[in-house]
């Protein structure tokens, strides 16, 4: 059941440009210093089954359900109107369409769409793969934790010793080089590394080493060598839990990425660990993080409690909408 209204009225032009306004005027107040965010965030929005991604001049789309794929064009009319967009692209990729009977296909509505487009994000230009990048384009949903986690390397007069895992087009890496002595950026995806070297240059940072492997190989081989130490460990893995069958086998992963993590951490170090998987609550995230704590033998402070960015609203009676915890944690 997608719910679209608690009374009976037509899902026309009107009804979204409603919508749409009502979502994008949300975002003039909480939006700041960045020209990519989400738009719309489904039901957080009113609006399930839509995701809407902003890069600057251009726009993408996701019609995730048989009623938001029947009304794409409706949308795309709307946002037009709305915002003037210089293109919109249907990032219609997602498997989840597979459930509704729907093919996955990436698709112009309008305008042009290039190859790479450079948006600001926190002071830094980014680049962004629409056509063919992760979600729609790049993550956007860690913006403020990138910042939040930004501020505990003052401690260490910039010389810390940065690690981050699954950097993927180096969100964390990029904004934590500007306070570090060197970070380490880790990834398994080649594409994803080059596009992060390229953001890296682009914004005249370096001292940041991207490295592709594998993290679990990765952390497991510096956790045997004890001379290794940092002074931040980033950890922002993708979801381990797509489906509540999965959520043992990822809490068992969870719990070992961190105890990895930890070992690397003396006193006074910065453990900043992620969940996007939203099987995954908050207290089971703690409870995992705190058990691998213990195994570590280390005690944790807890510094900040955070979720997705704010341009990802959160429903209060829709769990679901909760997906990202970002723990930032300091080592006693």
């Amino acid at each position: 059941l997608r719910m679209l209204s608690a009374k009976p009225e037509p899902a026309d032009v009107t009804f979204f440009r409603e919508r749409l306004t009502a979502a994008i005027t949300h975002r003039e107040t909480i939006v700041e210093n960045s020209d990519a965010y989400r738009l719309v965030f489904s039901e957080a929005d009113l609006l399930p089954g839509l995701i809407v991604d902003r890069y600057g001049p251009y726009l993408t789309m996701q019609t995730l359900d048989q009623g938001m794929e029947r009304s794409r064009d409706v949308i795309a009319h709307c946002l037009q109107d709305l915002i003037a967009p210089t293109g919109i692209l249907a990032r219609n990729d997602a498997s989840v369409r597979k459930l509704e009977g729907l093919p996955l296909e990436v698709v112009k509505l309008a305008g042009e769409i290039p190859e790479r487009v450079h948006v600001k994000m926190n002071g830094l230009t980014l680049e962004a793969d629409l056509l063919h990048g992760q979600k729609t384009g790049i993550y956007l949903d860690q913006r403020e934790n990138y910042v939040a986690a930004a501020r505990y390397l003052k401690a260490f007069g910039g010389n810390a010793r940065v690690l981050d895992c699954f950097t993927s087009t180096g969100g964390f890496a990029l904004h934590l080089a500007a306070k570090a002595g060197s970070v380490e950026a880790l990834d398994s995806s080649a594409p994803a590394l080059a596009t992060a070297q390229a953001n890296a240059e682009a914004n005249g940072i370096a001292n940041i080493d991207f490295r592709q492997a594998d993290v679990f190989e990765f952390l497991s081989g510096v956790s045997a060598n004890e001379g290794r130490r940092y002074s931040m460990v980033v950890l922002d893995p993708p979801a381990f839990a797509k489906s509540r069958k999965s959520l043992d086998d990822a809490v068992r992963g969870y719990k070992e990425i961190n105890l990895r993590a930890l070992r690397l951490l003396g006193p006074g170090g910065i453990l900043v660990t992620c969940s996007c998987s939203h099987h995954m609550s908050e207290a089971m995230m703690f409870e995992t993080v705190a058990q691998a704590a213990l195994d570590a033998g280390k005690t944790l402070r807890v510094l900040e409690r955070r979720a997705q960015a704010q341009d990802h609203p959160i429903l209060l009676t829709v769990p679901e909408t909760l997906y990202l915890k970002c723990l930032i944690l300091q080592v006693l």
